[in-house]
Formats: structure tokens, sequence, C-alpha cells
């Protein structure tokens, strides 16, 4: 039987060098939860979707990838997808060590 995927989108975390990452570093691990927010008055990108574990920002889903989940977020939806740390390469350069995964949460009654 054919299976959908729920998989919306993976990417890298855009900017973590410019936030506190390193703050959290040693607790982000494949399979951590991180929180999705929009923020439409960012002035570089009013499509900006800020990735947070916590309080701390990482960065930033890549600007050539945040359209589509913007418009969900900014239209309230944000419960229907769920973000992890999918991928951590400590021997990459910092700006490509995380990559983030972005599903759609299955809330069909089985």
């Amino acid at each position: 039987m054919y299976e959908r995927s729920k998989h919306l989108l993976d990417c890298h975390i855009a900017g973590f060098t410019y936030y506190d990452g390193l703050d959290v570093i040693s607790e982000l691990k494949p399979g951590t939860l991180v929180n999705l927010k929009s923020e439409p008055e960012n002035p570089y990108d009013p499509n900006a979707i800020s990735i947070y574990y916590g309080e701390t920002k990482l960065g930033y889903i890549p600007k050539n990838s945040n359209r589509f989940l913007c418009d969900i977020l900014y239209f309230g939806h944000g419960d229907i997808v769920n973000a992890r740390i999918s991928q951590y390469d400590s021997e990459g350069h910092t700006e490509n060590q995380f990559r983030v995964a972005i599903k759609i949460k299955d809330n069909r009654k089985k």
C-alpha cells in the first residue's frame, strides 16, 4: 500500500553562526524538537522563518525554501507541522553543521 510522505522540507539552518546556537550546541542532536516562528516584519525577508530551541534563536529557514512554510505559519496553521534537527555534522563548516527537517503532523484517526 502506498503511503504518502509527511516530509515537507529538509534544509540547513541559515545564519547559525550569527545567533546563539553555539550556546546550546551540546544539546542539539538529531531528533531534537525546534520551534518555527514567522517574522513578517523582518527587513531582509518578509517570508523569514526563524528557528528556535527553547528561547535560543538558532537561525533561519533558508530564503530560497521558506515561502510555502511562511504561508502556513502566517495564517496560523503552525500546529500542523513539527520541526526537528535532522542531521549534525561536527566536521562541517558551522553554517552547514545542522539540518532541520519539517514534517506534517499525522492527525488521521487510526
